[in-house]
């Protein structure tokens, strides 16, 4: 996925060499046929490292290029993101399109968000909506039968090619993938999250996939649809819990607007989790954002507190994404966005914090009004909530 990188020093090998070479040519190309040229060499180098599962070279020669060649750097990463992901599967007498997708579902509660195991009856009303709302008439379908956390999702270009082939593989019969939850590590409990549906979508090559590459879809319209159709049928799976499902897309853009999505939903989720458990109204909160910085700026921190006391009940952290740096304005979006819940007051500090976790737990530390950080800890006197903060 592409995201923000620090380069390797050290000589490239063979393969980096190559990957780096053939990236800088698609990058410099002036035509529609040049880009086809140096496309399906790089489609077969990156093919052959994912086979061998060689993370490594992959990731060394995108470390080379964030540092020398912008532009060959996301043509390669765009080049191994859509390899591992899909790609053309020959299956009986023809070549077929096939692509992993999710779909991120945003959810919070005071209680736990679910995951893990999907029940039978839960994946066919998953599988039903998604036929009916998201993917092309005719197109097979295959979903894998977990809904993953963050912490679940494949790690690395290598381990999702491997997904996406098993995907692949159950989707020519039209049939569901079994995941074994023990191969997955444990979810971390958090106030606000995402959970995934996984899947692939499989369809005679040249022909449509998704709902919205036909004539009479639209992008907008599947996003409509799967939100209600979709939430109503998931929605038994999170009782307790706030639902907003998100469009499902190709496996690497859909992560990438889910995080995009999380950070947004995350705050208007603290104020309504913060209204619920403290029984008090938006106008009697507070927000201190304060920017926290390692070698540069990694991210904004959000404390919130009731508007007479300095005690920071409750954070969330909103992580700079992609090619966000200094220079977004990335606290005016946070402020804009708290100020639509109608929280009582925005505090917006301008000092440099230390990217700082508590020593004992692990937790991130979050501003105070007076431009400390402390720990976000609700009231004792309160039933008890989930222990880890978003």
């Amino acid at each position: 996925m592409k995201r923000s990188r620090f380069a390797r020093r050290g000589a490239l090998n063979r393969d980096a060499e190559q990957l780096a070479r053939l990236a800088a040519g698609l990058a410099a190309s002036s035509s529609r046929v040049e880009d086809a040229f140096w496309e399906h060499r790089l489609d077969e180098a990156i093919d052959r490292l994912l086979r061998t599962g060689n993370e490594e070279t992959l990731n060394h020669a995108l470390d080379h290029l964030f540092g020398t060649n912008g532009r060959a750097y996301d043509a390669l990463a765009d080049q191994i993101e859509s390899r591992a992901e899909g790609g053309v599967l020959g299956a009986g007498n023809g070549e077929f399109d096939v692509a992993m997708f999710a779909a991120p579902l945003l959810a919070w509660s005071r209680f736990t968000i679910p995951s893990g195991p999907l029940p039978g009856g839960a994946l066919a009303a998953a599988r039903t909506q998604l036929q009916a709302h998201v993917l092309a008439a005719g197109a097979k379908l295959a979903l894998a039968d977990f809904l993953y956390s963050p912490d679940q999702l494949p790690r690395g270009f290598v381990e999702t090619w491997r997904l996406a082939n098993q995907l692949a593989k159950a989707a020519v019969d039209d049939k569901d993938a079994r995941i074994d939850p023990r191969q997955l590590p444990e979810t971390t409990r958090f106030i606000s999250d995402t959970r995934y549906l996984i899947g692939a979508v499989l369809a005679p090559r040249g022909q449509a996939l998704f709902r919205w590459q036909e004539e009479d879809g639209s992008r907008e319209q599947s996003a409509t649809q799967w939100s209600v159709q979709g939430g109503s049928a998931l929605q038994p799976l999170f009782t307790g819990c706030a639902l907003e499902p998100l469009l499902p897309e190709v496996f690497h853009a859909a992560c990438r607007n889910a995080d995009q999505g999380l950070r947004i939903y995350s705050l208007r989720a603290a104020v309504a989790f913060l209204q619920t458990v403290l029984n008090v109204k938006p106008q009697q909160l507070r927000a201190v954002v304060a920017p926290f910085h390692e070698e540069r700026l990694e991210e904004y921190r959000v404390g919130f507190t009731l508007a007479d006391s300095s005690q920071v009940v409750h954070g969330v952290v909103w992580p700079l994404l992609g090619a966000e740096d200094e220079t977004t304005d990335s606290a005016g979006q946070i402020e804009s966005v708290l100020e639509e819940t109608g929280i009582g007051s925005v505090v917006v500090l301008e000092q440099r914090f230390p990217l700082e976790f508590c020593d004992d737990c692990g937790m991130p530390m979050y501003p105070t009004p007076e431009g400390e950080t402390s720990h976000a800890e609700l009231p004792e006197d309160l039933p008890q909530a989930p222990a880890h903060l978003h």
